[in-house]
């Protein structure tokens, strides 16, 4: 059984979701250093380039090798920009868990990326890599974030008080979780469909929103930060 995540590009309409590369260095600065982004997620603080292009060049790709992370850059199937990031992280092979974060640039929020692409991610770790649970965390205040969740299919479960640290304190996180339960059928895939193919299309994805000021971001860790391991912040 493997303890990695493959090297995967994954498609829908409004979204590719691929590796990071140098070409995206500048706009992850620009999200990563944005306020509100900042507000939720502990990235380092402040955020330069030379942190980027750490993370779009070395670490992001570090991580996958390790087998506890995977992370995709969310691009516009039209123009390849940057819209954000998502993720997989603390991954148990054995136990065929998972957690996902991610968040969204300041100039593609409000367009439903992040509950578009958890609802990939969640789908492809579950029905293509067979894993048992994909769980997602987001602080109580961050609106925009939990609503993400929800519309990805995500089922909340609880608080886990005073559990997340953010530039402001410490936080309490909403715990959710995706399961093999909560599929419908037509998302039934059999493990290793799409990880056969390298261009995986996820067919019939709706687009979810966000509203409010919060940011769309949930807690993942380990990125864009200066280094493996460090951070708890989300993508």
């Amino acid at each position: 059984m493997p303890s990695t995540f493959p090297e995967t590009v994954l498609r829908t309409d409004s979204l590719v979701l691929r590796s990071f590369s140098r070409a995206d260095v500048e706009d992850t600065q620009r999200a990563a250093s944005d306020e509100l982004t900042q507000t939720w997620l502990p990235l380092p603080h402040p955020y330069t380039l030379d942190d980027a292009t750490a993370w779009c060049s070395r670490t992001a790709h570090a991580l996958r090798e390790s087998g506890d992370c995977i992370h995709f850059a969310l691009a516009d199937p039209a123009t390849d920009r940057l819209l954000g990031t998502i993720g997989l992280r603390r991954t148990s092979w054995r136990a065929r868990t998972t957690e996902v974060g991610y968040w969204v640039a300041p100039w593609a929020r409000g367009r439903g990326v992040a509950a578009e692409a958890a609802r990939v991610v969640g789908r492809w770790a579950l029905c293509t890599q067979g894993f048992e649970r994909v769980e997602l965390r987001a602080a109580t205040g961050n609106i925009a974030s939990r609503r993400s969740a929800e519309r990805a299919g995500f089922q909340e479960e609880g608080v886990l008080r005073n559990a997340g640290v953010t530039h402001g304190g410490r936080v309490d996180l909403v715990v959710f979780s995706l399961t093999p339960a909560d599929l419908t059928p037509a998302h039934r895939l059999s493990p290793g469909h799409a990880s056969r193919r390298r261009d995986s299309r996820l067919a019939g994805v709706e687009a979810g929103g966000s509203a409010g000021r919060e940011v769309e971001s949930a807690r993942c860790g380990d990125g864009p930060g200066r280094a493996a391991g460090r951070g708890t912040g989300g993508r």
